[in-house]
């Protein structure tokens, strides 16, 4: 379980007194304890009596620091020119702090599987919280029914899901970036778009999570020749992307694609397929339809 260190990095050593000490050397040593690399923590002050250090790393595994402060101190001993006292000791503010706990094997052990408990529980709730997003002009105005957001809600909330409605998405790249990023700040794990998928210059959600996402998978369902028509685009593609713990997905707008592709999305989730899987399987029943629909024109 890695731990964010919050900006709290800095380490201080309280009575010790140096000797011609090499500071690298030094500051080596202390990321070697905490299972860093060399270079990953410096010295930052020196004083008569102490000495502070601190730790470049944003995100550190705790158990490598749960604790260790005996270790710290007798690795710091063992440098030719350092003294240390019997009431020498490390402090730290923050996270950092825990170096210093005074645990038996058996309580760090408790500590460690309460910690993995909490993060799987976490990761676990993040995942299960869904958040679909209607886009478009048309349901804006209330030009039209949103048949899609109900639909995907009930399946969703039969796998688990805890579902929430987002605000419809009007047809711009930035509302729509701003709505997932906002959401993906929530801590939503799942984010659904239904619309916007076209190739119009007014279908942008595919740009979006690709703007999140830059390895998102966006496979075509068809192909046209650019510009004919309204086409500003060469197809109709959809999008999956991940985003930490999260993955969103832009569907297509017409219900009866949705009714489509929704059962091939719930087995993906249920067997936790990869970005690029889920969407070229996703994109495979959609181009069926068209394929059909154009042949029997």
């Amino acid at each position: 379980m890695s731990m964010n260190l919050l900006k709290k990095t800095e380490l201080w050593v309280n009575h010790i007194t140096l000797d011609d000490v090499n500071l690298t050397e030094l500051a080596d040593i202390v990321a070697g304890v905490l299972g860093l690399r060399k270079g990953e923590v410096m010295v930052v002050d020196v004083r008569p009596q102490h000495i502070t250090f601190d730790v470049l790393v944003q995100e550190i595994p705790q158990e490598n620091f749960l604790g260790k402060e005996k270790a710290i101190l007798n690795a710091l001993q063992s440098v030719q020119g350092v003294t240390l006292y019997e009431d020498t000791y490390i402090h730290s503010n923050g996270i950092l702090g825990q170096i210093c706990a005074n645990l038996s094997d058996e309580q760090e052990r408790e500590l460690l599987n309460t910690v993995d408990t909490m993060t799987s529980e976490i990761k676990n709730n993040v995942l299960h919280r869904a958040i679909v997003f209607p886009t478009g002009f048309e349901l804006q105005q209330g030009l039209i029914e949103d048949t899609n957001t109900p639909y995907i809600k009930r399946l969703l909330e039969n796998e688990g899901f805890k579902v929430t409605i987002g605000e419809i998405m009007s047809d711009d790249l930035y509302d729509i970036k701003e709505k997932l990023e906002d959401a993906l700040n929530r801590g939503f794990g799942l984010l659904i778009t239904s619309g916007g998928v076209g190739a119009e210059d007014k279908d942008k959600t595919v740009e979006a999570i690709h703007s999140i996402d830059e390895n998102a998978a966006t496979p075509y369902i068809v192909k046209f020749k650019k510009g004919t028509g309204r086409h500003v685009k060469d197809g109709v593609r959809i999008g999956v992307g991940t985003e930490g713990l999260s993955t969103m997905i832009s569907l297509p707008g017409p219900h009866d694609e949705v009714e489509l592709a929704m059962p091939v999305l719930i087995k993906g989730l249920r067997e936790n397929w990869d970005k690029m899987h889920l969407a070229d399987c996703l994109a495979g029943v959609l181009a069926n339809k068209w394929k059909t629909k154009n042949h029997h024109h």
